[in-house]
């Protein structure tokens, strides 16, 4: 399945993208089970339950009412979760990202934040934080959205408490990041989590065999897929959930491949009418202009 949060009109939803079709999972609830049922996004949908009560939902009866099905072309896209409980991220997690700055891979995750009030979904605005910084930089991740919550979750069993997988754009201001010698900061600009445009379940796709690609004004930056991983999915849930408890609508994001702009000769950085395009194979492409 594939499930997004969508705006249409003044409305905003959690839906469920089928085919060409958008379905209001509050109105196909409510016209399912006769009781109230509203959504304010995946977030919301997750800690109702949702996902369990969506077996039970006969969506070919309610494909021809009008206020459940909604034409995709007549919806906004927004970020599936308009403010995820946590954003835990993964650095240096590819093998040539590790190469292209002539590192060894780490023996264990290097785990850090992102604030989670800043992410923005797809065709949104990257802002250059100026004066702040101008060195910013662009990372196409495979993001994890956490389903069903968990403490010391062992990795035999961390496929069950996987909600979906959707892409994240961990952009970064570099000259903060180095110059303050942690990563939140430069991590956490206003803006900087580019997350959409929809969470696809795990029946669908392989989380270790997904091409990960970006492209930057249609010039692709960077090209790799998700075996290049050093640390696996299951891996980072083990790990992380052995430090604190993971929640429905947690966000893991789990690293990107070689490519960023940091490490070209001389440095590329996004710039102002830049168009930011990370596409994951088997998710599709979440696309965010530069202002």
């Amino acid at each position: 399945m594939r499930y997004c949060t969508f705006q249409h009109g003044k409305r905003i939803g959690a839906g469920l993208l089928h085919g060409s079709t958008v379905f209001d999972l509050g109105q196909a609830f409510f016209k399912a089970f006769k009781r109230p049922a509203k959504f304010a996004d995946l977030l919301d949908f997750l800690q109702q339950d949702g996902p369990a009560r969506v077996r039970d939902l006969d969506l070919s009866s309610l494909k021809t009412d009008r206020t459940v099905c909604l034409p995709k072309e007549d919806v906004r896209f927004r970020a599936p979760l308009l403010r995820p409980t946590k954003i835990v991220c993964v650095g240096l997690n590819y093998r040539a990202h590790a190469a292209e700055q002539k590192l060894e891979p780490p023996a264990s995750p290097m785990l850090f934040a992102k604030a989670p009030n800043i992410v923005i979904g797809p065709d949104e605005a990257i802002q250059i934080p100026y004066p702040v910084s101008e060195q910013i930089d662009y990372e196409c991740e495979l993001a994890v959205v956490i389903g069903t919550p968990g403490y010391r979750i062992r990795r035999a069993d961390a496929a069950s408490h996987v909600f979906g997988y959707t892409i994240m754009n961990d952009v970064t201001a570099r000259d903060i990041q180095r110059g303050d010698k942690q990563w939140f900061r430069g991590k956490s600009m206003n803006t900087f989590a580019p997350l959409g445009p929809v969470v696809v379940t795990p029946d669908e796709i392989d989380p270790s065999q997904l091409p990960v690609s970006l492209t930057v004004n249609g010039q692709k930056r960077q090209d790799s897929n998700t075996s290049d991983l050093i640390f696996d999915v299951p891996f980072l849930i083990e790990y992380i959930s052995a430090a604190f408890p993971l929640e429905a609508g947690d966000v893991i994001s789990t690293g990107t491949p070689g490519g960023v702009g940091v490490f070209m000769t001389p440095p590329r950085w996004l710039r102002k009418g830049d168009l930011v395009e990370a596409t994951i194979g088997g998710i599709g492409t979440l696309s965010n202009p530069v202002v």
